[in-house]
């Protein structure tokens, strides 16, 4: 049982890895130092409906997978 859970959480890893890298950056570098504004628009307005906005969901699905998958992994009652 631990080595499947083990096995799983290896898999949500990757995933999150790969969650993340597929994230637009939310500032604008250094510009964003110096005052640089972003404007509104349709995309910046609606983004819990764009695929950004499922990308964040879906990172935050699997953080939070991998949170209890680990305190499942470290518990004593699995290594009984």
């Amino acid at each position: 049982m631990k080595t499947a859970l083990t096995g799983i959480f290896i898999l949500i890893c990757i995933v999150i890895i790969g969650l993340v890298l597929c994230q637009e950056a939310k500032d604008n570098g250094l510009g964003s130092l110096a005052g640089g504004t972003s404007a509104d628009t349709y995309w910046s307005k609606n983004k819990g409906r764009s695929r950004e906005g499922m990308l964040v969901l879906a990172t935050t699905v699997g953080v939070v997978i991998f949170l209890l998958l680990a305190l499942l992994i470290s518990s004593k009652f699995l290594n009984s």
